[in-house]
């Protein structure tokens, strides 16, 4: 989507955009744009030598929700983030918003046939684009951070790119997909079924309400594009449950338990991306919606065998409306 933007904040600090045009995402399955619009916070002053940090949105987010008020009396995150570094409560940094959305909702920041190329649009364009326009972050000085599906991009871009970032936050990340994602599966049937079946609800999707059983119905078939693609099927994917029965197809969610941060951390390679951060910062809420509180404590297992450091807070409240936690793993991630 493109979108031109350009505020000064409290503090001065500077809210913008990078327009990007795409190589990675030429030809994407989706046919979704490969012009980006980006946003982008930048602090009063000087921006050479900041860390970059890289913002990773959850599942349906998109430029527009980042920049847009839900509330007069809400600060957006771009806002508060330009509040904190204005009365020193967090470290200056140039903060990105990458745009990552595809039709479907979202691209779990991966690269994928049945979505695009979205890893190496971001690490291989964006960041070196933002580099050098703002002579920020380089080696040693580049952070990601995120919440829900922008948790789960943050800590599996880590692992598959060892000492790329020195420090990393998940938020509600996603991972224990047997837990987490599997628990969404009857709503996303019982939605299809309403609609007569996941293609005929994705033709009327544009015309729906978003709800509760829309999300779900529109985010199995999005993480399927994601987990597991299938070019020469109907949608693009193969599903992990069959629209008629409810039957669980075993062959294809173990293809999405691959992607799992749970299982992506028992192998040497990723492990070894999250032992190279120098800061790492992991919480949930202890009333999470997607149980995603004990997705976490399933993962603090193989991180302890793995004998990785990180902070990690569980906190009373949800999923949702949670962007006070930066003002918590921020500080930590960067002054480290």
């Amino acid at each position: 989507m493109k979108l031109e933007y350009s505020r000064e904040l409290t503090g001065g600090a500077q809210v913008t955009t990078l327009l990007l045009q795409s190589q990675a995402l030429q030809g994407n399955a989706l046919g979704d744009p490969t012009e980006r619009s980006h946003p982008v916070l930048i602090p009063a002053g000087e921006t050479q030598g900041l860390p970059l940090v890289f913002v990773l949105g959850g599942y349906t987010s998109f430029g527009h929700k980042h920049l847009n008020k839900g509330s007069l009396w809400e600060e957006t995150l771009v806002e508060r983030l330009g509040r904190l570094m204005a009365v020193d409560a967090i470290p200056s940094a140039v903060f990105v918003w990458p745009s990552c959305e595809t039709r479907l909702g979202g691209s779990q920041f991966m690269n994928s046939i049945g979505t695009g190329n979205y890893e190496d649009m971001l690490v291989k364009e964006l960041l070196p684009a933002v580099e050098k326009k703002w002579s920020c972050g380089g080696e040693g000085n580049r952070v990601v951070v995120g919440k829900s599906s922008g948790g789960f991009g943050a800590l599996t871009l880590v692992m598959r790119n060892p000492g790329l970032f020195r420090a990393a936050a998940s938020h509600c990340g996603d991972m224990a997909f047997d837990v987490s994602q599997r628990r969404g599966f009857p709503e996303a049937l019982t939605c299809w079924k309403k609609y007569g079946g996941p293609s005929a609800f994705l033709k009327a999707l544009p015309q729906l309400a978003f709800n509760f059983s829309v999300h779900a119905g529109v985010e199995v078939i999005a993480m399927s594009t994601c987990y597991s693609p299938n070019l020469n099927s109907e949608l693009g994917c193969d599903l992990p449950v069959d629209p008629e029965t409810g039957v669980v197809d075993e062959e294809v969610f173990s293809r999405w338990l691959k992607h799992d941060p749970v299982q992506l951390i028992q192998q040497p390679e990723s492990a070894d991306g999250l032992r190279r951060l120098d800061a790492l910062y992991l919480d949930a809420g202890e009333s999470d919606e997607f149980a995603l509180q004990w997705g976490l404590r399933r993962f603090l297992i193989p991180l302890k065998e793995a004998e990785i450091e990180a902070r990690v807070d569980f906190f009373d409240g949800g999923h949702f409306h949670t962007d006070a936690r930066y003002e918590v793993s921020l500080p930590f991630v960067l002054a480290r």
